[in-house]
């Protein structure tokens, strides 16, 4: 066992995660990706937003194939178990598993960064095939070919968060492109390579031109209906996990409504609803509902993609907030724009990063997680022009209104009246101040 080769490492997180109270049984997924070892398309890239189970479902099948393990302890209790495959392939596979999002803390570039991974791999590769003849100076691709010359053995490869190298603040332009072709040598086209498994955040057309990794069929959560239901939490897997909340909460605090409320509102391609498995997790193991997913991260990405075009979205933004859909052409969702100029362009970015959803052409705040974040991006970005004021003026009418102050609520609704924007008088008079 290595630090990437076979190592112990998905298995001990995978095993916390299946011996929690709020586990949710996905190896239903370990099926359907078997038959990609003998047959195409046996490279897969999975792209779902931020905490929606990507390093979870990495986890699982790393240590599910892994040889260098026995995971039966972990994968005998659950439904993979059931099926014919489950003993030929438990445990039988090289993997190969890499985390790209791990950085070190005194990392300053690149070459430092691709440097490290390539070094521990090919320590990993050396140590655990001794009678292989390795070049001093070998790379790791030539490595794994003199692996499979001499043996003939393959490697799964699970590459979890492959795009996280685009948003360290060391990488450079030069330095993408030679990540990319790192990727391209590494996977394409390479006879051990028996499957490659890679998850990230936005389409793999953002980064690449197509060519260096155009041996991946992608899946989003909005396009391809293959693999949908893995990530999140469906309807009916909420109401088993509520279930269970009920039964060992002393003063439950959380309700289903609730849970709907807050973290339900994303949709498949499959048609199915989709929760926030994070938040989900969270609000019933703290027995309260809160911005779990959205605490989790930077959210003034909201602000960076609508700041190209505030002109044009904050209208659109205003009634989002009101709870209304906004028509959008949001061309197979891909967000792959460097320029985010256009609405679609913006919408079609914010959909594949979570922060708004999409059903039958029209574009949505999902639940009110990140409705919360929207109010306050209205309520602190002043460039969002008279948008952001009527925002300031809900505020005080509220507090006008508790108040009974008449003189400050007439001149408010008096602004409210002679603003160029009739939903955002909407918003003011009857969405905030009756909050």
């Amino acid at each position: 066992m290595g630090m990437f080769l076979n190592s112990i490492d998905s298995y001990e997180k995978y095993k916390t995660m299946a011996f929690s109270t709020y586990f949710v049984d996905k190896t239903a997924l370990l099926a359907e990706l078997i038959p990609s070892l003998f047959e195409e398309p046996r490279h897969i890239c999975i792209t779902r937003p931020r905490r929606f189970g990507k390093t979870v479902m990495a986890n699982m099948i790393g240590s599910f194939f892994n040889t260098g393990i026995d995971s039966s302890d972990v994968f005998d209790r659950l439904e993979i178990a059931k099926d014919s495959i489950y003993q030929k392939h438990l445990n039988k596979h090289n993997v190969i598993q890499i985390d790209f999002s791990k950085v070190d803390d005194e990392c300053k570039s690149y070459r430092t960064y691709i440097g490290d991974i390539k070094d521990l791999l090919r320590e990993d590769l050396h140590a655990a095939y001794p009678n292989v003849t390795f070049r001093n100076e070998g790379t790791v691709v030539e490595d794994l070919k003199r692996i499979y010359a001499k043996t003939k053995e393959q490697f799964i490869f699970v590459l979890d968060e492959w795009d996280a190298v685009f948003h360290m603040p060391f990488v450079k332009e030069s330095d993408r492109q030679n990540y990319l072709l790192f990727l391209k040598n590494l996977l394409k086209d390479q006879a051990y390579v028996s499957m490659a498994y890679m998850t990230g955040v936005l389409p793999i057309a953002k980064y690449s031109s197509g060519s260096e990794l155009n041996v991946f069929v992608e899946y989003s959560m909005v396009i391809m209906k293959r693999y949908s239901n893995y990530f999140g939490f469906t309807e009916e897997e909420v109401d088993m996990l509520y279930e269970e909340y009920l039964k060992i909460t002393e003063n439950p605090e959380v309700t289903r409504k609730g849970l709907r409320l807050w973290y339900d509102g994303y949709h498949t391609a499959s048609g199915a609803r989709m929760y926030n498995p994070r938040s989900v997790a969270c609000a019933l193991q703290n027995n309260q509902l809160s911005n779990y997913w959205t605490s989790s991260g930077p959210y003034d990405e909201i602000f960076y993609y609508i700041r190209n075009n505030i002109e044009d979205v904050r209208d659109d933004l205003a009634l989002m907030i009101a709870g209304e859909k906004v028509s959008a052409k949001v061309q197979e969702y891909a967000a792959i724009s460097t320029e985010l100029d256009t609405k679609n362009q913006i919408y079609s970015a914010m959909v594949v990063y979570g922060l708004l959803t999409y059903e039958d052409g029209e574009v949505f705040i999902p639940n009110k997680e990140l409705m919360g974040k929207f109010e306050e991006l209205l309520q602190t970005k002043s460039t969002l022009g008279y948008v952001y004021q009527l925002a300031k003026e809900s505020d005080r009418m509220l507090s006008a209104t508790l108040h009974n102050d008449t003189q400050t609520m007439s001149e408010i609704l008096s602004y409210a009246h002679n603003t160029e924007t009739p939903i955002c008088r909407f918003h003011l008079l009857s969405g905030k101040a009756g909050r």
